[in-house]
């Protein structure tokens, strides 16, 4: 882990398949979000089938109020990892807020492996990706908190 990720584990007991299809269909992903930013899916597949594929989530959050972000997945291996990085969306649509930063760059990895009766689920929040240095200031937008409270509201989904 790098000083530009946050990353926490936890075990479920539903199978990996199990916690994997509900991590690839983001029109299920207000039922896991910890942080309370998701407001429901506004356009893209549901599920996901691969990288490449992309999502657009109607997003609100204090001092942003409401907003759009598109996520592109950028990991999917089916039953084991999927990733997905977002952006503004349109790009440029909080300039009016944050001005001309450019705050893509970070992204949401989910790791699954098999557990005694289960799934070990490693959450991860990764922003070194992140190339605007004036853009840094805002990292991290999630907690540690917030994740461990992905995992349980996945855990609860799952259950």
């Amino acid at each position: 882990m790098s000083e530009k990720q946050i990353q926490v584990t936890g075990t479920l007991a539903a199978p990996p398949e199990r916690v994997f299809a509900l991590l690839a269909d983001p029109a299920r992903h207000t039922e896991l979000d910890g942080a309370g930013m998701l407001r429901g899916l506004e356009s893209g597949p549901s599920p996901v089938t691969g990288t490449g594929d992309a999502f657009v989530m109607n997003m609100n959050q204090d001092g942003l109020g409401d907003y759009r972000m598109r996520s592109e997945i950028t990991a999917f291996e089916a039953g084991r990892r999927i990733a997905w990085a977002p952006a503004i969306h349109p790009p440029g649509a909080l300039s009016h807020l944050i001005g001309e930063l450019d705050p893509s760059g970070h992204q949401y990895i989910w790791e699954l492996e098999h557990a005694d009766g289960g799934t070990q689920v490693t959450h991860t929040y990764d922003w070194s990706g992140v190339k605007d240095e004036n853009a840094l200031p805002l990292y991290p937008r999630v907690s540690a908190e917030q994740l461990a409270g992905s995992i349980e509201r996945l855990r609860a989904a799952t259950g």
